[in-house]
């Protein structure tokens, strides 16, 4: 952490229930209160954050907000693995995800019939309409560490992150209604419209698209950039 001026790591002289997050270049996330200061770790900070070894810590929200149980937004740090990707979802909310490091986005584009794909440095904030199909990747060899926040909804809530066999399960239930696309749940106006067969084709497109492709790589320039990043961290962190 950087220093604040008395106690350990300079941060005795906070204010009691302030805390102060220090992301670093490596992807690891620092917090610091006026007891001292520890890196935040799964086994008691950090939740599953939709797949396996992604991870996920609320700073507004939790896991648990949704319509019925509203804090209007969740928003939470998210550390992605080195080289890897979420699985392709949609959320019931719109979305926002601010990367700190090398990231990218794959968005169906829904009026172009394709997929696309969004390269993201660091300091990038993308918004994604609600029920757009997307996923997120770490193009990098070190963890990635993101911002999302989130309306509505938590990522314990059935809608958060709808997959491709979410959405074909929902599609064959015996209430869908393929004439209007408009299954029997009772969430938002977007939700109720969703046709979950073109959501599923959509996200297994992304998939394909994944499989292909993979999580994408950093550019020499970016490894560069990453380089002096790192070294600029380290001397903001001992003055």
């Amino acid at each position: 952490m950087g220093e604040v001026s008395g106690g350990p790591g300079g941060l005795g002289r906070l204010p009691r229930g302030v805390r102060l997050y220090r992301l670093r270049s490596d992807g690891s996330v620092v917090l610091g209160d006026r007891d001292g200061a520890r890196e935040l770790g799964p086994e008691r900070d950090l939740l599953r954050f939709i797949d396996d070894g992604q991870f996920a810590h609320y700073l507004v929200g939790d896991a648990a907000t949704s319509p019925e149980r509203p804090s209007n937004a969740t928003v939470k740090l998210g550390i992605v693995g080195p080289r890897s990707a979420f699985t392709p979802h949609a959320h019931g909310g719109e979305h926002f995800v601010l990367s700190l490091g090398y990231a990218a986005c794959g968005l169906y584009d829904g009026e172009r019939g394709r997929v696309t794909e969004v390269p993201l440095t660091p300091g990038e904030l993308i918004r994604i309409p609600e029920m757009m199909p997307h996923s997120f990747a770490n193009r990098d060899t070190a963890p990635l560490t993101i911002l999302a926040a989130n309306t509505g909804y938590g990522i314990d809530h059935e809608d958060y992150a709808i997959t491709a066999p979410e959405a074909e399960r929902r599609a064959a239930g015996p209430s869908y209604d393929t004439a209007t696309a408009a299954g029997p749940h009772p969430g938002t106006s977007t939700l109720a419209r969703t046709d979950y067969l073109a959501l599923a084709a959509a996200l297994r497109d992304i998939e394909r698209v994944q499989r292909v492709r993979g999580p994408g790589v950093t550019t020499v320039r970016e490894r560069l950039a990453a380089r002096l990043r790192r070294l600029a961290q380290g001397l903001e962190g001992r003055r």
